[in-house]
């Protein structure tokens, strides 16, 4: 007989039952809502904020589906769009300049599946509409900038050491880029190596004559340019990240792609010019020293007051002077560290002008606070208030009782103000709403033919073990999007074409496997005996195609990028749902419905005979 073992039929079950939970909310459809989220990244959303735009709505007799608070943003969700846009000019209104207002689409699946994480797929340009930018950071200009925030730091650190020299230059550019720092005497110059191979130990240095100069030349090790190359990605995603929050996009895509690109991608966008101006802007950065015998609320000559989230995460005020100390050009690097204690704080570098303005600052305000003030948009806010506890030029850190958490948002802020190296727009194209719309109607619409067609023809050509086939085909489609869905992937157009080309790969397989057992009817096995051996001579078969499909699908995936990368995931996933549908799930069904005859005198796959008469003649 043939017959599974228990575990089998109910791990088979249980992937079924998973699959329909997970693919269940790409059915619901959408609603129409609006999402609100803050302009400056130092801002939190939380309850106050959702019942500020609640009530706002209540005042203005806007009826509201659903209002919740999700991550960083609140979500509120409307019965029709006419109710939608109005109630976004009313929460503009109302909430202020410090908000952005996005139009955004909900999925209306109970909140029980949000709650295990079954979300629907999420819809690419080419289906939603937007506009795509692929953005090209300038890996030289961002080396080249570091060699000459070294030849800075190098100016103040020998000065410090009162070792004379006659001059620093840098040459070259990128990688090729060295800082040269020439000596009038052999002496001068070995003192000094002795000083930079001590503080600076990401510049190899060497030793040269030119003409009556005594040279000391010093170029990046590998690992500190690799760190420069990655640290300009990394302020360059972040940057773009809070620039997009101006657009007030929901859902936007900012990611890395390949080594020195960025995509960035605006669901719903449709303005090509706003969206390039603002990817391009820059925020900046003020350090000054905080006033401290203004009052907050009683205006006074020469001190300004700006916003500051406190530590129970209330906005409070703080009063600094007009005069800027420095400002965030100046800061050339922010980490996340530890102080002598071992409690969190951020380590920040100035170049060797910034350094020899913070010498003479703090030099001149001990125990007195310093406030490091960001501007978005032509406001300010305070990111940072820390009490001055010792003279510092080029490094310091900055502690106040921080999480792990907070300094790593501070670090970034810190050097969110500018872009570490230039961007090019290398690619750009826009899509819109009635375009993506139209993709999905002929899509969908040519899997589902071809699926149908599919169908109709392996059930004749097979009889009860085609519906068998047909019925693995739709289970292999329901994993398929389960599994898209449990990943949050983006589909696309050439995902889509995926899926179809899965649907025409999947049932080689089942045919395989009825053509073993057709094999095997002919040569006079028993009914049961060729199920069971159709099975597994298929098997081999069916594990060597699919192997090399999924081979190509993977290098694919690794070399090439978007819309290619799009089709290589949906292709790989479906070959592997396309072996479990086609080996487990078909089988566990035939042995269900024939595993348990002892006495199987026919099995409905076809016309055997057909096939033998052919063969004789």
């Amino acid at each position: 007989m043939n017959r599974f073992p228990l575990w089998l039929n109910v791990l088979v079950a249980v992937v079924l039952a998973v699959s329909v939970v997970y693919a269940l909310p790409n059915l619901f459809g959408e609603s129409p809502a609006v999402q609100i989220s803050a302009v400056r990244s130092t801002m939190k959303i939380n309850d106050a904020v959702l019942t500020k735009a609640k009530d706002t709505l209540a005042q203005a007799n806007i009826a509201v589906d659903e209002a919740f608070l999700d991550l960083d943003s609140v979500k509120i969700r409307f019965h029709d769009t006419d109710t939608q846009l109005k109630a976004k000019d009313i929460l503009e209104k109302g909430l202020g300049s410090d908000y952005v207002v996005a139009f955004n689409l909900l999925s209306n699946s109970p909140r029980w599946m949000g709650s295990i994480n079954a979300k629907p797929m999420y819809l690419g340009l080419d289906l939603r509409g937007g506009v795509h930018f692929l953005l090209q950071v300038d890996m030289k200009g961002a080396i080249t900038k570091a060699i000459d925030n070294t030849a800075s730091q190098l100016r103040v650190a020998l000065r410090g050491e009162e070792t004379r020299y006659a001059g620093i230059s840098r040459e070259g550019v990128g990688d090729s880029a060295k800082v040269v720092v020439r000596f009038r005497e052999d002496v001068k110059r070995a003192k000094a190596t002795q000083v930079l191979t001590k503080d600076y130990p990401n510049l190899v240095l060497r030793s040269e004559e030119r003409g009556e100069d005594f040279v000391l030349v010093g170029a990046l090790t590998p690992e500190a340019v690799k760190g420069i190359r990655d640290f300009a990605v990394q302020q360059n995603l972040t940057t773009l990240r809070n620039r997009v929050n101006e657009l007030g996009v929901a859902e936007p895509i900012v990611q890395q792609a390949g080594q020195d690109r960025i995509v960035v991608q605006l669901p719903g966008v449709q303005d090509t010019a706003k969206a390039k101006d603002i990817l391009g802007r820059t925020a900046s950065l003020e350090i000054r020293l905080v006033d401290i015998e203004a009052i907050p609320g009683q205006p006074k000559a020469g001190t300004e007051f700006f916003p500051n989230v406190e530590r129970d995460g209330t906005m409070g005020q703080v009063a600094v002077k007009r005069d800027v100390v420095m400002t965030g050009d100046r800061i050339t690097d922010a980490r996340p560290t530890q102080d002598q204690n071992g409690e969190a704080a951020v380590s920040v570098s100035l170049d060797g002008v910034g350094g020899r303005v913070m010498l003479q600052t703090t030099r001149e305000n001990i125990n007195k606070p310093m406030a490091i003030i960001m501007f978005e948009k032509g406001k300010g806010e305070a990111v940072s208030v820390a009490t001055i506890r010792g003279e510092f030029s080029t490094q310091f850190q900055i502690t106040g009782r921080f999480t792990t958490e907070e300094t790593t948002r501070l670090s970034l802020l810190l050097r969110a103000g500018a872009l570490a190296a230039p961007m090019d727009i290398v690619e750009e194209r826009t899509v819109g709403p009635s375009l993506g719309k139209e993709n999905i109607r002929l899509g969908f619409q040519s899997m589902w033919i071809g699926f149908a067609v599919l169908s109709v023809f392996i059930i004749v050509y097979y009889s009860l073990f085609g519906v068998v086939s047909v019925v693995a085909l739709a289970v292999n489609l329901l994993l398929l999007v389960s599994l898209l869905s449990m990943l949050q992937a983006t589909l696309t157009l050439p995902g889509i074409a995926a899926i179809a080309l899965t649907l025409g790969m999947a049932i080689d397989a089942n045919v395989l496997i009825n053509e073993r057992i057709r094999e095997e009817l002919r040569n006079g096995t028993t009914p049961q005996a060729a199920i069971a051996a159709g099975y597994e001579r298929a098997w081999s078969t069916i594990l060597d195609s699919n192997l090399t499909s999924l081979f190509a699908g993977i290098a694919l995936f690794l070399l090439g990028s978007g819309p290619v990368r799009g089709f290589a995931v949906v292709h790989c996933l479906g070959i592997l749902t396309s072996m479990f549908s086609a080996v487990l799930v078909s089988r566990s069904i035939v042995n269900t419905v024939f595993g348990a005859r002892k006495k199987l005198e026919r099995v409905p796959i076809g016309n055997v005979d057909w096939h033998r008469k052919a063969a004789a003649v």
